[in-house]
């Protein structure tokens, strides 16, 4: 089988497979076989949303009580890249925002990108 496994903070979390490889795991486990999923939009139509609050990144951080490197460790990220989202230096790109939005429960984190 040609799985992929994907860990964080070093533990498997998600396995993904082929679609015909998950369809015959279906079949042999006696599971009635899914319809395919139907295409999704390309992404490149759809403009980047722009989370709540992820201007005041530093201030919900900090009002959390959680530490600039606790807070990078579960995004996967350095604590200096952390700090220069925070200042204004860098932006994040979607999935690093869609993670901090996630930890820091910010409003939105569910909205397509």
């Amino acid at each position: 089988m040609d799985i992929q496994i994907i860990a964080r903070d070093g533990e498997p979390e998600y396995a993904v497979l082929p679609w015909a490889q998950y369809q015959a795991l279906l079949k042999a486990a006696g599971i009635n076989a899914t319809p395919a999923p139907q295409p999704a939009a390309p992404l490149a139509t759809s403009p980047e949303p722009i989370l709540p609050g992820l201007d005041q990144l530093r201030s919900l951080r900090e009002g959390k009580g959680i530490a600039i490197e606790a807070l990078a460790r579960t995004v996967g990220i350095s604590p200096s890249y952390l700090a220069m989202i925070e200042s204004g230096e860098r932006q994040p790109d979607a999935a690093i925002r869609r993670s901090l939005a996630w930890e820091l429960t910010v409003p939105g984190w569910r909205d397509e990108s």
